[in-house]
């Protein structure tokens, strides 16, 4: 029986087929990886509020948890609650038509919509605290945001980001004291180090490294 179509022909059909479908599948994992990594490193993300890092931790040196209170406590380090930001700005600045949000939030009683600048795939477990807590300074992840005028992403997020800082966490953690400050944690010696990493219990990092750590 002779074919119905030449071998070229078969080639150019499968070719008109494949297309399509190659591009399907290269708009789904778009739109997957722009699901799981919806912020780029160094983009600054529109806010409600202009508020800016570099003036209230730069230069008024405000702490990081008078804004994010839960974050030595909890998996989440919280936004700043509607009554946080006027516990100052209900006397400083109050008719500044920038905080006209803020005070629409307070009269509307419906909280500030701040955009997430950091956010991890569902598929991931992060616990804030278990890190501030384990001597994870904040600008270890989130940089230098005293001098950051608008928020911006310091880090990939990537699973090698972080496997890189649980397979050799003495390169990343330091004194429990200076978590919170805006400037790299001071030298000590590798007796104080492996003093300071068995006091954290990081002393091995076989538990670090395990799926069920990040995955569950």
């Amino acid at each position: 029986m002779p074919q119905l179509f030449e071998r070229s022909d078969v080639l150019l059909m499968k070719l008109i087929l494949l297309v399509p479908a190659g591009l399907i599948v290269l708009t789904i994992l778009g739109m997957i990886w722009q699901a799981t990594y919806p912020v780029a490193e160094g983009v600054a993300v529109d806010q409600p509020i202009a508020f800016s890092h570099k003036h209230h931790v730069g230069d008024d040196g405000i702490d990081c948890r008078y804004c994010h209170t839960s974050v030595d406590t909890s998996a989440t380090a919280g936004m700043p609650s509607t009554g946080i930001c006027l516990s100052c700005h209900a006397q400083l600045y109050r008719d500044a038509p920038a905080l006209a949000p803020l005070h629409a939030s307070l009269r509307e009683g419906k909280p500030i919509r701040w955009n997430r600048v950091y956010d991890l795939p569902d598929f991931v477990f992060f616990n804030h605290s278990i890190h501030v807590n384990k001597g994870v300074a904040c600008i270890t992840c989130h940089g230098h945001v005293d001098r950051m005028p608008a928020m911006l992403r310091q880090e990939p997020l990537d699973m090698q980001w972080c496997l890189n800082c649980h397979r050799e966490p003495a390169k990343y953690v330091g004194p429990l004291g200076h978590v919170y400050a805006m400037s790299a944690a001071p030298r000590i010696s590798a007796q104080e180090q492996a003093q300071l990493l068995h006091a954290l219990g990081l002393q091995s990092t076989q538990r670090l490294t395990d799926c069920s750590t990040c995955h569950r």
